[in-house]
């Protein structure tokens, strides 16, 4: 009797332990993630503006997103901790400026703010909760304003087209660390400017040089399209 109470406290541990592991997935870095609105708008399938307004011409958070050295990362890592809007009540308003939706239909955010945290954020618990996560988040897009960095180096939200390398460079040299830049086509199909990739360590806090770059790619010539 006693060895079959053992047998299913053993049991029951090494399932504790392996939910543990679970939701503590391991991450090498963070993809910080932020688009253009006018680029996410010049699409075939368009946009629709939130329910506040729309957003201020500036680049947006898209995501803060655990990756790993090998190019693979984790994912919904921890169905026990969903998204809870009260959890960043103070957050909301600084959200709604800096990581607003513009997809279809017109929402509030909190459906791209769940997406983010219930796919991404729940797989950086070992160093983040809900509220550190967001708050981790918009501290990183203050500490490098991509918009600025461009127009410093001639580069404008124009409709004009810019040379690739001239876009990395600006936000190499604004932010001391090499970039992703990732490009969607307009509804002429040309390349334009969506995103910029920078990498963060996994404190969240600081960024760092990129390990590895997701695939992909921009013409040489790529359009910054006006919002």
């Amino acid at each position: 009797m006693k060895s079959k109470f053992y047998s299913v406290s053993i049991k029951f541990l090494i399932i504790h332990l392996l939910s543990v592991l679970c939701v503590s997935q391991s991450f090498d870095f963070f993809y910080f993630v932020q688009q253009w609105p006018g680029s996410y708008c010049d699409t075939s399938q368009s946009c629709c503006y939130p329910t506040s307004g729309k957003p201020a011409p500036d680049f947006s958070i898209h995501g803060l997103w655990p990756n790993n050295n090998d190019g693979s990362y984790p994912s919904n890592c921890d169905p026990n901790d969903p998204f809870d809007k009260s959890k960043i009540s103070d957050l909301t308003g600084s959200m709604e400026k800096s990581w607003p939706s513009l997809a279809c239909p017109s929402s509030n955010g909190l459906s791209f703010w769940s997406h983010e945290w219930n796919k991404h954020g729940t797989c950086s618990e070992s160093v983040l909760n809900q509220h550190g996560y967001f708050q981790a988040a918009l501290n990183l897009k203050n500490q490098v304003n991509l918009l600025q960095t461009l127009k410093t180096a001639g580069i404008q939200p124009n409709g004009e087209s810019y040379s690739l390398e001239s876009i990395k460079g600006a936000v190499t040299k604004g932010s001391g660390y090499t970039p992703w830049v990732e490009c969607n086509a307009d509804e002429s199909g040309n390349s334009q400017l969506y995103q910029i990739y920078l990498c963060v360590d996994t404190s969240a806090a600081n960024f760092a040089e990129c390990p590895v770059f997701p695939k992909g790619k921009c013409g040489s010539q790529i359009r910054f399209p006006s919002f």
